[in-house]
């Protein structure tokens, strides 16, 4: 009996012996095909390694991605003049919530529909264009985690066909802003990456969903209570970056499809996480999460980091 428990250590006839014992069983299992060398178990055991690592890869990603990248992913508050009223007479004042992220020096992508609220409603589009309304953005803010300030943004830069949007901002007025202690890495541009996503890849979107009302949820109870009843939505998020609460929030899954441009991932979002980069399993921008289909939770949109690049070099080559 001992020599038979010997014999078990050896990989080869442990097999052989599991496979006979379930066939004695009458199992449905699928023999597996028998080893021809111990070159073939040595491949074998290497490639369960590689995917173990690969699984632990994606297991500790999200915490990862957050430690590293939160630096440079912002809250944006915008303003834009809105008619309102018989004939547009009356004009109001509408705040949006979005994320930005810095994809280079003092520049950071968001939505185009962040940057021009407007964009992609035909009705008021159609107005614009005919100049019967007039709307523009009055005043863009980023507030970045460690920063105690907003950061203006200016000479924004749209795409023509998909919903992207760059933004310019002053590095140097940014890091004169940053709290002691925060990492190093903060306002740093975000890596792209290098392979073209694929379906079932494992994804992560760190941004701002529900904007304030989700900063808010994260605040402490009294805080929360206090803050939830401020009328004025940028003296709140004033008060919660003065007291290091602008944080992103990340959310986790996988790629559904990818069509073209298009990426279709299960990772929550909402409103506000307009903007936020989406990452694979190495921590790197695969694209620009920008929209939702409502009652489906695999339903989150994004757009390929491909077209970002176009855009920045395009935003390049107008440099004055």
């Amino acid at each position: 009996m001992e020599a038979f428990w010997r014999s078990l250590r050896h990989p080869a006839l442990t097999l052989a012996l599991l496979v006979g014992l379930l066939a004695t069983a009458g199992m449905r299992f699928a023999a597996p095909v028998p080893y021809s060398s111990s070159d073939d178990l040595v491949k074998a055991v290497a490639h369960l390694n590689a995917e173990l690592r690969q699984l632990r890869q994606e297991q500790g990603m999200p915490a990862l991605v957050v430690s590293r990248s939160s630096g440079s992913i912002c809250y944006i508050y915008a303003e834009y003049d809105f008619p309102h009223g018989h004939a547009g007479l009356k004009t109001v004042k509408v705040h949006v919530s979005g994320t930005g992220f810095v994809v280079g020096d003092g520049l950071i992508a968001t939505n185009r529909h962040v940057a021009e609220p407007w964009w992609g409603d035909p009705h008021l589009e159609n107005a614009r264009r005919s100049g019967s309304v007039t709307m523009k953005v009055t005043r863009m803010l980023a507030f970045f985690p460690g920063t105690a300030s907003a950061i203006p943004l200016s000479h924004v830069t749209v795409s023509n066909d998909v919903d992207l949007a760059l933004a310019k901002f002053d590095p140097e007025e940014a890091k004169q802003h940053l709290r002691q202690g925060v990492p190093p890495n903060a306002l740093h541009p975000l890596p792209f990456a290098q392979q073209d996503p694929l379906p079932g890849d494992a994804v992560l979107v760190l941004g701002y969903p529900m904007g304030i009302e989700g900063m808010l949820a994260k605040s402490p109870r009294g805080l929360e209570r206090n803050l939830s009843m401020q009328q004025d939505d940028l003296l709140a998020v004033r008060r919660l970056a003065n007291m290091s609460l602008v944080r992103p929030s990340a959310t986790q899954g996988h790629l559904g499809d990818v069509v073209g441009d298009k990426l279709l991932y299960d990772a929550a979002t909402a409103q506000g996480a307009s903007g936020s980069p989406v990452f694979n399993a190495h921590g790197e921008v695969i694209g620009v999460n920008s929209a939702f289909l409502d009652g489906f939770s695999g339903g989150g949109l994004g757009v390929s980091a491909k077209k970002l690049k176009q855009l920045m070099g395009r935003a390049e080559s107008h440099k004055p």
